[in-house]
């Protein structure tokens, strides 16, 4: 099977740097289920080609399997996995452009995050749901998509096309972006793995997702494809695609919630965590009495919307490091074009870094920071408290942050692994303890702990609250 990659950025030979593999080299790499070949057909300055052929060996493939495998005799021995792109290709590509796919580049790092014009070519694809399924996945990520049927034989047209496509990708994007949509869509398309699906394959689809999945208009159905419809790990990487987007998991995925069970009167019984969390932060805010708030860290402004339409609070503003979430944060609210929000109550939502004093942060009755003190690097932790408590030192602080000892109950979480890939740390319920005693002593406040969601007897409930007063 063959995957090419080209590019016509200057000088295009770049791309040796961003695979991590040299243009006037032919390299080898051994598989459980083959051999993998990485060489260059075409390495000129305005057109570079990367090729990845990956030589099926069928006795090896079916040696892999687990013994408990049904025995389909020769069906084990001749099929399409020496030719057709399948979840063998995805794996070739994560073991050989490991360094890629995480968006590494010492030499330049520069290139790493600059988006480049790419064509990608796989000649054979299968494809459940034919041209038009593979459309639909790949245009909403910024590809042009050419998906052409493969015949059954060219020199019989009545037959009929094969399930196989020529897919041909165009467009500018990052290297990463576009090698880790590789390797979910393409058993996703396949709607099959060679493997067994361990609980660690929500992490590798959270993290080869991480930036597209969560906004994909067909996520459900990509992330039951990918996990092999087992519904619990569906269920626990929709959830987690959830808080990655502060959606809802009914937002992310509604024909998932028509599983779930019902009351008598037909109401649905389940509350996402994402909402959970979201309903003990503006509970903490009533019973504090603090109706002027500032969501520090405010994302997509699902916070800022909820707090805006109640009537409880008079004043709401936002802020957060990411312009692209601020977009969204902006349509959320429904900013007209000068940037004004249709709801009064809204005073302002704004770009800014929590490790650095500002002005703007000061005059609230409350700050909230949901889900942000795990993204911040230990080491400037300090600083973001500085800010917070010292110089806006609003009467309130809520804070929420992810519970790690309750990541045993997911089961699709391999063990020391975190809910997010942009998580720096991810503290035990002592941990979260010891640190808001002590920021609370420096700075004059009292707090108390709240947990969020199911309240587990063993391990605790999945997200940690605490409610810092001055």
């Amino acid at each position: 099977m063959l995957l090419t990659i080209t590019t016509t950025m200057d000088p295009a030979t770049d791309l040796g740097y961003l695979l991590y593999k040299h243009p006037d080299r032919v390299q080898r790499f051994e598989q459980s289920f083959g051999t993998a070949h990485v060489f260059y057909p075409d390495a000129e300055p305005r057109r570079c080609t990367a090729a990845l052929l990956l030589d099926v060996d069928p006795v090896k493939l079916v040696r892999t399997r687990g013994r408990s495998t049904p025995d389909f005799s020769l069906g084990q021995y001749v099929n399409d996995r020496p030719y057709a792109a399948s979840s063998l290709l995805a794996s070739a590509m994560a073991g050989v452009f490991r360094t890629a796919m995480r968006g590494r580049c010492e030499p330049r790092p520069d290139l790493v995050e600059t988006p480049i014009p790419l064509e990608i070519v796989l000649p054979a694809l299968p494809c459940r749901g034919g041209p038009d399924q593979a459309e639909r996945f790949f245009a909403p990520l910024g590809w042009d998509v050419s998906a052409v049927p493969v015949p059954l034989d060219p020199e019989f047209a009545a037959w009929g096309d094969s399930r196989y496509v020529t897919l041909t990708l165009t467009g500018t994007l990052r290297l990463a972006d576009a090698l880790n949509q590789l390797y979910v869509l393409l058993p996703v398309l396949d709607d099959a793995k060679h493997y067994w699906m361990a609980p660690d394959e929500v992490d590798k689809l959270i993290r080869a997702g991480e930036g597209w999945l969560a906004t994909h208009p067909d996520r459900g159905t990509i992330t039951r494809r990918y996990l092999a419809n087992r519904r619990g790990l569906v269920r626990t990487a929709l959830g987690r695609l959830a808080d990655a987007d502060e959606s809802s998991e009914e937002t992310l995925d509604p024909a998932q919630v028509e599983e779930e069970p019902t009351s008598e009167d037909g109401e649905e019984q389940h509350v996402s965590l994402a909402e959970h969390r979201l309903q003990s932060v503006v509970q903490a805010l009533r019973e504090e009495d603090a109706r002027r708030v500032i969501d520090l860290g405010c994302g997509s402004g699902k916070l800022l919307a909820q707090l805006a339409k109640d009537d409880f609070f008079s004043e709401v503003s936002g802020t957060d490091v990411s312009h692209r979430a601020l977009t969204h944060a902006w349509r959320r609210l429904r900013w007209d074009e000068g940037r004004r929000p249709a709801n009064d109550r809204v005073r302002d939502v704004f770009q800014g870094a929590l490790t650095y004093a500002d002005e703007r942060f000061r005059g609230y009755e409350a700050a909230v920071l949901m889900e942000v003190i795990e993204h911040i690097d230990p080491p400037r932790l300090s600083a973001v408290e500085r800010v917070v408590f010292a110089h806006a030192k609003p009467r309130v602080v809520v804070v929420t942050t992810p519970n790690a000892e309750h990541n045993v109950r997911y089961e699709g979480m391999a063990p020391g692994s975190m809910r997010h890939p942009d998580h720096r740390f991810e503290w035990t319920r002592d941990e979260f303890r010891a640190w808001a005693d002590k920021v609370a002593d420096a700075h004059g406040y009292r707090v108390r702990h709240v947990p969020v969601g199911d309240d587990d007897p063993d391990v605790g409930a999945p997200t940690q609250m605490g409610v810092f007063t001055r």
